[in-house]
């Protein structure tokens, strides 16, 4: 009876079990016949519709780099370190255990907190009723971060599921050297209208189409084993841009910009320093006083249009000479206490002069001058003083490669008061750019080339250079262009220039300062207690090399005049290349060898080999003769140096002018002299 009872309950259950199988199965086949037959084309169509999105691969956005190849700015990978306290595979015991020690961990490398506050933190998290799914933990941290955090109590276990570890990486525009030059690379960053990573300022948003690339498309496809990703057109990513930065030219001038800034305690200054045969901007500066007293990159004053003053100067008077207006340096012109001229207030000068010369107009930036010799071809047609400028192509956008850029703003159709003015730098807007380009043709003998801040772009192993490029090929005669330098060298040399305490006898400089008053923006009228002082040049004066412009805005003590403050910064720069060989200004020692000189003397221990190399580079003229140790007799012996390091051995033996050779390491154990020579055997030992 057992057995039958045991086999009914045996024949039961799989009878269920193959009921249920049974069901299953009906109602698998069911659901597919609906699917595949009743609602396949509703399902067909979901599927289509996925298989058709396709999605953006975002191009890795190209370098900016320095002359020589430095990196000014790439992109680096950064993450963003959250936890997961709600996982279900968490392991709450183990981190409860840690904490103290991942407290002190991470206090200890990630200071942002306290080691208390750490610990308060991480309990706090793991306490709470409902617990964070996304827990921001640590942000923006580089790899080197990451594998060090990797390694803290608790998640040293190396399984994200039971730490609840997620690392997010973010892409971060990174500059290597910090603020260098940052104002004129520029930012990049999203608007309003683009949610993609495009440049806002600088070369970055000039040249953005070239350093962005171009967007690829990825797309759904079927595969055996789903749907996945299938790139249907691959990124192609941004251009590398080589600028014409010079990474030590940089460092020189933002530290020679930011001393003189800060003894003046002005509110900003900018510098611009350009090699004057390519037009190149070796650097570029633009620092602004912050809240806390310290200068910053700042808003790019060098493309902004400001009413230059007596820095303008110089380049009317090219006008002049190349019109014809004067044409002798040693010229007289009256001048006088003032000059009434066009109906308007007197035009004077800092100082009273009854008389100066040609050259001496631009020597003591004599506005009565400059204004008398302009008018000599433009008072009856002022229209053709503005002329002048749009001939040498100083309107036209110089595409330097700074997207800020503005152009000088002049009256196009000036009357005879607007022309008096504009000569020597009022009633007109200029950036100091586009002034600094003009003294940069002065010195290049009128070549006008065009300033650039990019000389070539690159990409997957394809460079493309740029070429040097002019706005005119001349906007005067070689032989102006060399009246003009000697009038601005007689600026800094002439006993009576307004830059003569640049005078120094290692550089001469050319070049002019201006002063301009700051125009109050809320009642349109000077400000005469603010001032825009300028100093634009080049060095050096006889061969010259570079230009240079400084602008300083209202400096507050100390230093008040355009020479004792922009004039300063340019003069440090050129010294300062000048100390590093830049300027090609080195030596050699063959060069105005003295008569009688004393010959170089060679120790008696120097190889054959050793000697040979140093007379072949001296030369015959300069041959060094070599010393001879006296020879060893039975009563002259070389001194003990028993005990005595390797070190003190050799300089206390070859300075008695013995020969050393040696075998072992350690201190002298034994010396012995070579019969019948000066050479000296030591053996060496640590024992």
């Amino acid at each position: 009876m057992a057995n039958s009872s045991n086999h009914r309950h045996i024949m039961l259950r799989y009878v269920i079990v193959t009921g249920f199988i049974l069901v299953f199965s009906v109602l698998i086949v069911r659901n597919l016949f609906r699917t595949t037959i009743v609602e396949a084309d509703e399902w067909n169509k979901k599927a289509n519709t996925e298989l058709l999105r396709t999605d953006t691969i975002m191009p890795e956005r190209g370098d900016i780099l320095a002359a020589d190849g430095s990196v000014l700015v790439t992109n680096l990978c950064y993450y963003n370190v959250h936890i997961d306290y709600g996982s279900d595979a968490f392991k709450k015991e183990e981190y409860i255990k840690n904490v103290e020690a991942l407290s002190d961990s991470l206090y200890k490398y990630f200071p942002r907190h306290s080691r208390q506050e750490w610990h308060d933190i991480l309990l706090e998290q793991v306490s709470k009723k409902k617990k964070s799914r996304y827990y921001p933990l640590l942000k923006m941290i580089n790899y080197a971060e990451l594998q060090r955090f990797r390694s803290f109590p608790f998640f040293n276990i190396g399984n994200s599921y039971k730490t609840g570890l997620i690392e997010v990486p973010v892409m971060k525009r990174d500059c290597p050297y910090g603020s260098m030059a940052r104002r004129s690379i520029g930012r990049v960053g999203q608007t309003a209208e683009c949610k993609e990573i495009h440049g806002i300022s600088g070369l970055e948003k000039a040249l953005d189409s070239l350093l962005f690339g171009k967007p690829g498309v990825y797309k759904r496809v079927a595969f055996t084993k789903g749907i996945g990703n299938w790139v249907d057109k691959p990124a192609l990513d941004g251009y590398n841009v080589t600028t014409t930065i010079d990474i030590t030219l940089q460092d020189i001038l933002e530290n020679e910009l930011n001393t003189i800034l800060d003894s003046c305690q002005a509110e900003w200054g900018c510098a611009v320093l350009m090699e004057v045969a390519t037009g190149d901007i070796k650097a570029i500066s633009n620092l602004e006083r912050d809240k806390h007293g310290n200068y910053i990159e700042a808003y790019n004053r060098a493309v902004v249009a400001y009413e230059p003053g007596s820095v303008i100067k110089p380049i009317s008077m090219m006008f002049a000479l190349e019109k014809g207006l004067v044409n002798n340096l040693d010229e007289v012109i009256p001048i006088g206490a003032s000059f009434g001229y066009g109906g308007g207030r007197p035009i004077t000068d800092s100082h009273f002069n009854s008389s100066l010369t040609v050259a001496g107009v631009i020597e003591e930036s004599s506005n009565i001058g400059m204004t008398r010799i302009t008018i000599r071809g433009f008072d009856q047609n002022p229209e053709g003083f503005v002329k002048c400028f749009e001939d040498i192509g100083f309107f036209e956008k110089m595409n330097s490669g700074i997207f800020e850029e503005e152009t000088p703003r002049m009256t196009r159709k000036p009357k005879r008061i607007d022309m008096s003015r504009m000569c020597y730098g009022y009633a007109t807007a200029v950036p100091p750019l586009y002034t600094l380009s003009v003294y940069n043709a002065i010195a290049n003998d009128g070549r006008y080339v065009r300033p650039r801040l990019v000389k070539g772009i690159s990409r997957n192993g394809v460079d493309s250079v740029i070429p040097v490029s002019y706005i005119r090929d001349s906007i005067c005669s070689p032989e102006n262009a060399a009246k003009l330098r000697t009038m601005l060298t007689r600026v800094v040399e002439g006993k009576h220039g307004t830059g003569r305490r640049l005078r120094n006898e290692y550089v001469k400089i050319a070049g002019k300062t201006g002063t301009c008053y700051h125009i109050d923006l809320a009642t349109g009228r000077y400000d005469h207690s603010r001032k825009r002082l300028a100093f634009c040049g080049f060095f050096p004066a006889d061969a010259p090399k570079y230009s240079c412009m400084v602008l300083t805005f209202d400096p507050k003590k100390n230093m008040f005049g355009a020479a004792s403050t922009s004039g300063e910064v340019l003069k440090n720069m050129a010294l300062k290349m000048y100390s590093r060989g830049m300027l090609g200004d080195y030596s050699d020692y063959h060069d105005n060898v003295a008569k009688n000189r004393a010959q170089p003397v060679i120790n008696a221990s120097a190889s054959g080999a050793s000697s040979s190399e140093l007379i072949n580079a001296l030369g015959a003229d300069n041959s060094p003769r070599q010393f001879s140790a006296p020879k060893s007799t039975d009563d002259t012996l070389p001194p003990s140096v028993q005990n005595l390091g390797i070190r003190e051995a050799l300089v206390k033996l070859e300075q008695a002018g013995y020969e050393v050779r040696f075998t072992g390491t350690g201190r002298v154990r034994k010396q012995e002299l070579t019969p019948g020579t000066n050479v000296v055997k030591l053996t060496l030992s640590n024992k």
